[in-house]
């Protein structure tokens, strides 16, 4: 029976071979690729953007119905910070156990943890299984990314990647007003346990069509496993969670400086920081940082600029519904329904940058024009008020979408472009570490912020017998707003609407500061490269292009030992690795 470690021809290329081989990534059927394209696209739905921004609508239900409102921001930090930690290894995953496999367990963990939070009983066993989602809903991030590269060339790339981030932009409008209408009318708990047919026709879909090839030998499993970031991922985990745990009791809870939950948190959260760097730098064989990244102009400006994207981008996806509750109080389902807007524009732009970068092979103007659009949605965003008309509560954050859409679109391109081909998987995992960090930072940072300045606009405003337990009252349950009698209402509306003003500035620097920094990326035409790769008609050629793109990865990836294997084999199996350079061998 042929394998897939079958070769294509025999008798050194006079004969063809007469078993058959399973087809490549660019050779499946219309229909096979289209059933591929729904399945990781519907789970990138889920769990990327329904799951994660859904939370966003339901932050008023979910901590008020715990009463712990302040620790409402757990929600969505716990998600990032698992995100943020597991999506790198996902890229090594692919190699390890497939496409398929490494989708379908990302898959299935991400929906485990949404069935876990439909039956959570308390705000901390509902933490616990957002991580757990998040774990998954990282892995879904990475495999979606890599198994659409594998089927179109870098030019069309753009355009597959166009309609996947349609898909994103759809779940980060309709979640918030699904989630918050789910929460009027059936409890929030539905707004969990409603996804878990999706998820399971989402693995059905996978399992069923996701049985594609790519060129090369896989190593054993045991060698490629020793080679994963064990120790990168567990000081990353452990850094970014000891600082959210210092932002949360120290503005959160309000404990003081000598406080041991306090300093420890933020000692240790400097120390494993420091160890992340040393591990990475001089200890992991497959660093998920990837230094030698970090050392070239284009990559570290699109790290750089994805983290500010991402951390202005989740800031106002949390805190915005909020305003709409606390400041204009409409109901949840109200105040989610706002971000639908900012959807339909996402998915828009998505699709707007794809066709423009496979129509024009180019992606630098489209960033340089449409780039400044997040920043002018921020000012609009920030110029809010209480009595403002309805075109600027509705489509200000319009801009905000459409541009980060195409941002995140070009960035992408941008850095694949300047990496080689053969780097693909350890170049998407470097930019979802950049952008996890900044969602990370994103819901962290704006949450501190905004609890630190609504603590003291409140107990500005609010003074007499019981003010400080009326201030803790209102800092834990964003619903009572609505319920408190004028005088008091009037304070903590102005207190809500001064704070999450803070958020918004904040945010709005950041979109400037990343337009920025995106100015050095040179433009790099993006040429198309099935024509050119052929292999099953021009073995010959195959093997010119293999000197080539190993020649490419030689002079990209570093020397002394500690090697990049990047190029994907049977099945997404890890490739023989070469001693002397650091990608993959794939010569017999």
């Amino acid at each position: 029976m042929a394998t897939e470690r079958d070769p294509l021809l025999v008798d050194g290329g006079k004969g063809h071979s007469t078993q058959h081989s399973p087809p490549g990534p660019r050779d499946i059927s219309s229909s096979t690729r289209f059933g591929i394209l729904v399945g990781l696209w519907s789970a990138n739905f889920l769990s990327v953007s329904f799951a994660c921004n859904s939370s966003s609508g339901l932050l008023a239900s979910i901590s008020s119905d715990f009463n712990r409102s302040n620790e409402a921001s757990w929600l969505g930090t716990s998600y990032m910070l698992a995100t943020c930690t597991f999506t790198p290894l996902y890229g090594r995953l692919c190699n390890i156990m497939g496409r398929r496999g490494a989708n379908q367990l990302a898959v299935c963990i991400a929906a485990l943890g949404t069935l876990l939070c439909g039956f959570s009983t308390s705000m901390e066993m509902l933490v616990v299984a957002r991580f757990l989602s998040g774990m998954g809903g990282g892995g879904i991030i990475t495999t979606c990314t890599i198994a659409t590269s594998d089927m179109y060339s870098l030019r069309s790339r753009g355009l597959a990647q166009g309609a996947a981030s349609m898909f994103n932009g759809l779940g980060m409008g309709l979640g918030g007003p699904l989630g918050g209408l789910i929460s009027d009318r059936f409890g929030w708990r539905w707004a969990f346990l409603i996804q878990m047919p999706f998820w399971v026709m989402s693995f059905a879909l996978t399992t069923y069509n996701l049985r594609y090839v790519t060129p090369g030998k896989s190593r054993s499993t045991k060698e490629v496993l020793k080679r994963i970031d064990y120790g990168g991922s567990f000081a990353l985990l452990v850094s970014v969670g000891s600082c959210l745990l210092f932002l949360s009791t120290k503005y959160n809870e309000d404990l003081p400086w000598s406080n041991r939950w306090v300093y420890a948190p933020l000692a240790l959260a400097g120390i494993f920081f420091i160890i992340f760097i040393l591990v990475e730098l001089l200890v992991a064989p497959e660093p998920m940082m990837a230094p030698s990244l970090l050392k070239q102009k284009v990559p570290a400006l699109v790290g750089a600029s994805n983290v500010l994207v991402s951390l202005a981008s989740f800031s106002v996806m949390y805190f915005f519904p909020m305003w709409f509750q606390t400041v204009a109080l409409t109901s949840a389902s109200t105040a989610g329904l706002h971000l639908f807007p900012n959807s339909i524009c996402m998915s828009i732009g998505a699709l707007f940058a794809g066709w423009m970068i496979h129509r024009t092979g180019k992606y630098r103007l489209i960033n340089l024009i449409f780039g400044l659009f997040p920043f002018i949605g921020m000012i609009l965003i920030t110029l809010m008020r209480e009595d403002s008309g309805p075109l600027q509560q509705w489509l200000s954050i319009i801009p905000l979408g459409f541009g980060d859409a195409i941002v995140v679109q070009t960035n992408l391109i941008a850095l694949l472009a300047h990496i080689p081909e053969s780097s693909m998987a350890v170049g998407t995992g470097f930019a979802n570490l950049f952008r996890g960090l900044g969602q990370v930072a994103g819901v962290a940072i704006s949450s501190a912020l905004f609890q630190f300045k609504l603590d003291h606009e409140l107990r500005s405003r609010i003074h007499g017998d019981g003010a400080a337990e009326i201030v803790s009252q209102i800092r834990h349950s964003i619903t009572l707003v609505s319920k408190l009698p004028p005088d008091l209402q009037r304070a903590a509306r102005d207190s809500y609407a001064i704070s999450l003003r803070a958020v918004f500035t904040l945010a709005t620097c950041c979109t400037l500061v990343a337009y920025i920094i995106r100015l050095p990326i040179p433009e790099k035409h993006l040429d198309s490269h099935p024509e050119e790769t052929d292999t099953s008609t021009n073995p010959e050629s195959h093997a010119v292009h293999e000197d080539e793109e190993d020649e490419a990865t030689r002079q990209f990836l570093p020397q002394r030992g500690r090697r990049f294997s990047t190029l994907e084999s049977t099945e997404g199996t890890q490739d023989l690795e070469s001693d002397s350079i650091g990608g993959s061998a794939r010569k017999q």
